[in-house]
């Protein structure tokens, strides 16, 4: 204790005696000097006595994996723009490699005592990743939501684009236009919407005559990078079309095409997930799956503000139907 008192004492500029009074709400401090304190305790991560913490700020944590994948920056501008309308600041975080993780913005946010915190991707979408940091958002029973789907274990509240629909919309596509040979170029084995998508689409080709061999089926980050490295890997494989787990994974294909001297879509076809922005802008404009992320973040608002008003419980998870936007990226096999 005596150590807490000198080592905020010293960061407010004041004695001792002062940081005691505010601590036990004694009067004869002023409240900028009250106000000073209690922000010290915050900013040298002491917890604020029981007394002093008051209600919860009107901030809302909003947690997102990465800015690179357009899709994510687009959900944050929904979600900001409509906690806004509603009375609450967005707090942005936003995880890096070798930065900040996902556990220390929940500490963080808990420390500012927010209203509410909404994830947009993150590890409970990854069945392996750690998970430990989610039940200290339990135990104290803060609103929180998470985007895109989810492990069977956390049973907070999810707003996800159905991948099992979206699977099956590019594969019957691809099919309809002759292809036999389809890769998928998906996440991490762990990651769950990947599994659904994988789920959905080989029962699916089984069904339509062509069983999907493993040699088809390939793994990487989500990024440009390495979808040019899976799609070269599917390309040497036999595949003539590629449905891909998000945009950036799809732009990659289509280069590595170009790499290997195929055309798209006259030699190959490449459908991307995600529809974000700038997709129809591409050379050739992408097919992708779209996920309906207007009606996505108005939900998540009004998934969080029910609970931050003790209206509802977390715990379901709400699937949206996602939708085809043909483009130029596809076309029907080569002869």
């Amino acid at each position: 204790m005596s150590k807490r008192l000198a080592e905020v004492a010293r960061k407010v500029g004041v004695s001792e005696a002062t940081v005691s009074r505010v601590l036990n709400d004694k009067p004869g401090v002023s409240e900028a000097t009250r106000q000073a304190v209690l922000t010290a305790l915050d900013v040298l991560g002491y917890e604020r006595p029981t007394k002093l913490r008051g209600e919860r700020a009107r901030l809302v944590g909003l947690v997102l994996p990465e800015l690179q994948n357009p899709i994510f920056p687009a959900l944050a501008e929904i979600i900001g723009g409509g906690l806004t309308q509603n009375g609450y600041t967005p707090l942005l975080c936003t995880q890096n490699a070798g930065g900040i993780t996902e556990s220390d913005y929940v500490d963080l946010l808990l420390q500012q005592q927010v209203s509410g915190v909404i994830f947009l991707g993150g590890n409970y979408s990854q069945a392996d990743a750690v998970h430990d940091h989610y039940e200290r958002l339990r135990q104290v029973n803060l609103p929180t939501v998470l985007v895109n789907a989810r492990i069977d274990a956390l049973d907070f509240a999810t707003v996800s684009t159905d991948d099992a629909a979206a699977a099956e919309q590019a594969v019957q596509h691809l099919r309809q236009l002759g292809h036999r040979r389809i890769g998928l170029l998906l996440g991490p084995v762990d990651h769950i919407p990947s599994r659904r998508k994988l789920d959905a689409a080989r029962p699916l080709l089984e069904r339509l005559g062509s069983p999907l061999d493993d040699a088809l089926v390939v793994r990487g980050l989500y990024s440009l990078e390495s979808g040019q490295a899976g799609a070269s890997r599917l390309f040497s494989a036999g595949a003539t079309a590629i449905v891909c787990a998000s945009d950036p994974l799809a732009l990659g294909a289509v280069r590595a095409a170009r790499r290997a001297g195929l055309r798209v879509p006259q030699d190959v076809s490449v459908v991307g997930f995600d529809d974000s922005f700038l997709m129809s802008c591409t050379e050739p404009p992408l097919t992708t799956v779209r996920q309906p992320i207007e009606s996505m973040g108005r939900t998540v608002i009004e998934l969080l503000l029910s609970q931050i008003a003790g209206t509802t419980e977390a715990g379901d998870e709400l699937l949206f139907e996602p939708e085809l936007v043909l483009r130029a990226s596809t076309g029907p096999v080569a002869s």
